[in-house]
């Protein structure tokens, strides 16, 4: 993989913690990236239900940007996500609806981040806490 300066978005969730830094550690990124974290990950930065979130993020991110030259964003979710249970509200709860959040996700981010930063290399990754 190139070098370069990365930004990561992943969960707060403490149980994928050590998987979100072994994943980063194989890809030789550690000391080579700005960390934002926030519950459900592009989840969190997408899905109305956390509206007053995007901002933050995006704020942040165009800050990383000017201070940290990155030209990559690495898009961290995860199974069993508590942030997808949320934005699923009563519906009924599967390993495909969870997915299609996860997919939809990704896709909203990306379509949000090829408008205003057209440049930006963005990576998407789904971990499982069997992985």
């Amino acid at each position: 993989m190139k070098k370069y300066k990365a930004m990561v978005l992943s969960c707060i969730d403490p149980r994928f913690q050590p998987k979100v830094y072994r994943y980063l550690k194989n890809k030789n990124l550690i000391g080579k990236y700005s960390s934002f974290t926030i519950a459900g990950a592009a989840i969190g930065v997408t899905a109305r239900k956390f509206k007053k979130w995007h901002s933050t993020f995006f704020d942040n991110l165009s800050t990383s940007i000017k201070l940290h030259k990155i030209n990559r964003l690495i898009v961290i979710n995860h199974k069993d996500c508590g942030a997808a249970k949320i934005v699923n509200g009563k519906k009924k709860f599967t390993s495909a609806v969870e997915n299609k959040i996860h997919k939809d996700s990704f896709k909203e981010i990306k379509k949000v981040l090829t408008k205003k930063y057209p440049l930006l290399k963005v990576n998407f990754k789904i971990l499982s806490l069997k992985d």
